[in-house]
């Protein structure tokens, strides 16, 4: 075994009850830092599912109608101006074949679907609910959102007269599973439809108002021929998706718009969830260096005597400064044992504690192997840093002096 590391353990194993102390509050320290970051990864991740399993990562939409001026060739005249939107009505995109099988060469694509999407009535009895009428292939709709996962009745079938309706929507028109329903749009035209499936996407705002069919269906019921009103596309890495929707935007000349573009206001909140992470891992880290540089600055000044005769005995500076360096070292891996597992029983402490009337976690955790090996890093860093001002003190003693007054 090296000097250093022998001597380096020695000093610890006669110094182990301070030195369990300090490894017990840096395990405090890399606990809360584990438990905090599971807790804030695992709500982010949990938001972000939830916000991107409804939607697709990228639309492609028609460019928007905009108004234009009309002005005279007079240039002697002033023209006051107010340019008025027109009304937006159902666009539609003609060669979307071409515009589909292009985007798969677009980099980060993984899936895409065509959609014949616009406003209806379903009409049941007496009753009539307004609805988004959402014609797609079954299969390649699933590639994009998937839909079978939140099926909650029934099956995801679009062939012939069959449609998937938002669970809400089937409450509020008093349908089931076999039941018909008659949907049309504003012209007056629609058809009986025969419900297959219920489906709730965890949003209520979708629950209440889609109507899922066939591609064909949708087509002919919102007089839109063979054409379709947008292509939902779905990349890779989901934090790319505004470079893809660029990307998509330049080669089809249409507008493509990201699910971070719809969401800014919850990428902000999780920037700023992230934010607060970040503040509390610094604040860890410093207390946690704090402890460890107070704790062998003491053993640095318990230890000159021993440190002067290991000098006067040929240990170099340097020698003199790994002992300390690795002292450190130890006590930022013991420190993160402990507090990893501190960790780990905390948040399934929490999860028992605190849960849903169905048994579910209230609050989900995102426990993974990189967190553990991040926080364990962050500890032993610590450490190490934590032991450079103590271990250069130690280095630089006088052997004589250190002797003599030690």
């Amino acid at each position: 075994m090296p000097l250093a590391w022998f001597i380096a353990l020695r000093f610890m194993w006669e110094q182990r009850s301070q030195n369990l102390l300090m490894a017990s509050g840096v395990g405090v320290g890399v606990g809360v830092l584990v438990f905090i970051s599971a807790l804030i990864g695992g709500l982010q991740a949990s938001l972000i599912e939830r916000t991107t399993g409804s939607q697709a990562h990228v639309v492609v939409t028609p460019v928007e109608q905009e108004g234009r001026p009309l002005l005279s060739d007079d240039e002697q005249t002033i023209h006051i101006r107010r340019v008025e939107r027109p009304v937006q009505r159902i666009q539609s995109i003609a060669d979307w074949r071409k515009l589909d099988r292009n985007l798969g060469s677009v980099s980060g694509v993984v899936a895409s679907a065509p959609i014949a999407s616009g406003p209806a009535l379903a009409v049941r009895g007496a009753t009539e609910q307004a609805v988004l009428v959402l014609g797609a292939d079954a299969d390649r709709l699933e590639t994009v959102i998937p839909i079978n996962k939140n099926l909650k009745q029934g099956n995801y079938t679009t062939n012939g007269t069959d449609v998937v309706l938002g669970i809400d929507l089937a409450k509020d028109l008093g349908v089931g599973i076999g039941d018909r329903v008659r949907l049309r749009t504003a012209r007056g035209e629609g058809q009986i439809f025969i419900v297959r499936g219920l489906v709730d996407m965890g949003n209520q705002g979708l629950n209440k108002t889609w109507a899922l069919m066939s591609l064909r269906n949708a087509q002919t019921m919102l007089g839109l021929g063979g054409a379709v009103t947008s292509i939902l596309v779905r990349v890779n890495d989901i934090y790319a998706a505004d470079v893809a929707a660029e990307r998509i935007g330049k080669l089809t000349g249409l507008t493509a718009r990201s699910w971070m573009q719809s969401n800014a206001q919850l990428l902000t909140a999780l920037k700023s969830q992230s934010s607060s992470t970040t503040m509390i891992r610094f604040f860890v880290i410093v207390s946690v260096a704090i402890g460890i540089a107070s704790v062998l600055v003491v053993s640095v000044i318990q230890r000159s005597k021993e440190i002067g005769i290991l000098r006067a005995m040929g240990t170099s500076r340097g020698g003199i400064l790994q002992m300390f360096l690795i002292q450190g070292a130890l006590v930022g891996v013991l420190g993160s044992g402990l507090g990893c597992a501190m960790g780990a029983g905390l948040t399934f402490l929490f999860r028992i504690a605190v849960s849903n009337a169905d048994g579910t976690p209230l609050f989900p955790f995102a426990l993974t192997p990189s967190l553990f090996l991040a926080s364990s890093g962050i500890a032993v860093l610590a450490g190490v840093v934590a032991a450079i001002i103590p271990a250069r003190r130690a280095a630089r003693l006088d052997p004589a002096e250190a002797i003599r007054y030690g």
